[in-house]
């Protein structure tokens, strides 16, 4: 039987030989993600008759959302997590500053390419640029796999993309996630597997690829992946050389052993081919991610500040684009800037980007989520308009109901940050708008 990549995975993920769209399979997780969220967890689990979470091997928490807490309320929820993970044994617990969940997960090793990722966080499906399956789920659901260890699924129907070409210079695949959201709409693939295809996936780099399955939750997606290639493999040797030296080599025949390819010919419910070249720099729109425009017919919009960050668009490629753009300039708005993990924010630093942005007059926070869902660190006031790197801008998202958030790529975050207005970045770089 042909089968996608996330018909496979999912195979594997219930100990079948295969699974059709539209079954109901039992799934055991190789992993099982929480956050801040896991109070809360903890909290639906104690009503449930387990005494003790089932496989604590298989947990991973990250205390990411609101770092460092910036309420009494929220450091009484972080040391109740703390005082969770040493009862029940939970190695895999990173603490505030290490950074976003969805980046701190692939870094670390936990998840990699043949497995499965289960979470209780909406952008799960992140972890599908290693050939993985990720996808977002309830926290009652999350409390039952903390008990059981397994949950149910339904398969998702297959929308197959196919990629072509490469990105022009100034273009990232923020733009190329954007195009699709405004082309299918913010529903056009609700509890479907978005698989990435084609020559053009060759032309992306790992940081480039995160964006594309983190963004696709905004599509309404189960979960996003693509086949792991040489560029996955060379990430994942020189990362976990880093992060966990003492196995990495054995982590890395794991992976290798593990991972899953798609049968080119199975069928899928959707087809689409996208050209890359044709990508030009795209503007989500307030208050819908799917009310898109291309940033020429949105120029000269005013922005009062600028954020950088989040896990769609935190990484050292994100950092680097901005600081190309910030080189010798002044800001004329705030820019706030946040690592997705530590490991963003040293590799940075190392660069010399830290400083270059610093010197324009950025603002620098802690590795996490920040005032992606305005929680502190950065929230909006009331008729402010911001131009974000993040994944979602509706009503209310970084603070007030009455401001105004775009998306857009890193460097037209920067850009629109020295204009002072939405810019293209060939603007203040001294070059002309294409």
């Amino acid at each position: 039987m042909r089968m996608t990549l996330t018909e496979k995975l999912l195979a594997r993920a219930s100990g079948r030989a295969s699974v059709r769209p539209g079954e109901i399979v039992m799934v055991e997780p190789d992993v099982v993600l929480s956050h801040d969220n896991s109070a809360a967890i903890w909290e639906i689990f104690q009503q449930l008759p387990q005494a003790a979470v089932k496989r604590p091997d298989r947990l991973a928490i990250t205390l990411d959302h609101a770092v460092p807490p910036p309420t009494a309320k929220h450091a009484r929820n972080h040391a109740q997590i703390r005082q969770f993970v040493q009862a029940q044994g939970i190695s895999n617990f990173f603490e505030v500053g290490r950074g976003i969940c969805h980046q701190v997960v692939c870094e670390e090793g936990i998840v990699g390419p043949g497995l499965t990722l289960l979470g209780a966080d909406s952008h799960s499906p992140h972890c599908g640029w290693l050939g993985a399956f990720g996808a977002g789920i309830g926290r009652s659901e999350v409390a039952a796999l903390w008990a059981t260890g397994e949950l149910w699924l339904r398969v998702p129907e297959t929308m197959r993309i196919t990629l072509g070409g490469k990105l022009e210079r100034g273009v990232a695949t923020k733009d190329l996630s954007i195009h699709l959201i405004g082309q299918l709409s913010s529903d056009g693939a609700t509890y479907m597997a978005v698989e990435f295809t084609g020559d053009g996936v060759g032309s992306l780099s790992p940081d480039a690829r995160t964006v594309l399955t983190n963004m696709m939750a905004e599509m309404g997606a189960k979960n996003a992946c693509m086949a792991p290639d040489a560029i996955t493999w060379r990430w994942l040797e020189s990362t976990l050389s880093r992060t966990r030296p003492q196995d990495a080599d054995e982590r890395l025949a794991l992976f290798r052993e593990s991972a899953l390819y798609g049968d080119a010919d199975a069928a899928c419910a959707l087809e689409r081919q996208v050209e890359l070249g044709a990508i030009e720099p795209m503007v989500s729109c307030p208050h819908a991610v799917d009310n898109v425009q291309p940033l020429s017919s949105v120029e000269h919009t005013r922005v009062d500040v600028g954020f950088i960050g989040t896990c769609t668009n935190g990484r050292l490629e994100d950092l680097a684009s901005a600081a190309e753009i910030l080189r010798g300039k002044r800001l004329r708005r705030r820019l706030l800037v946040i690592p997705a993990s530590s490991m963003v924010l040293r590799d940075a630093t190392e660069a010399g980007y830290v400083t270059t942005l610093l010197e324009a007059g950025a603002t620098i926070g802690t590795p996490g989520c920040g005032p992606c869902m305005g929680n502190h660190m950065g929230v909006l006031a009331p008729g402010e308009v911001c131009v974000s790197s993040a994944n979602r801008n509706f009503r209310g998202r970084m603070g007030e109901r009455d401001a105004e958030i775009y998306l857009a790529n890193p460097a037209v975050v920067a850009a629109s940050c020295v204009a002072g207005y939405l810019a293209h970045p060939a603007e203040v770089q001294g070059g002309d708008s294409p």
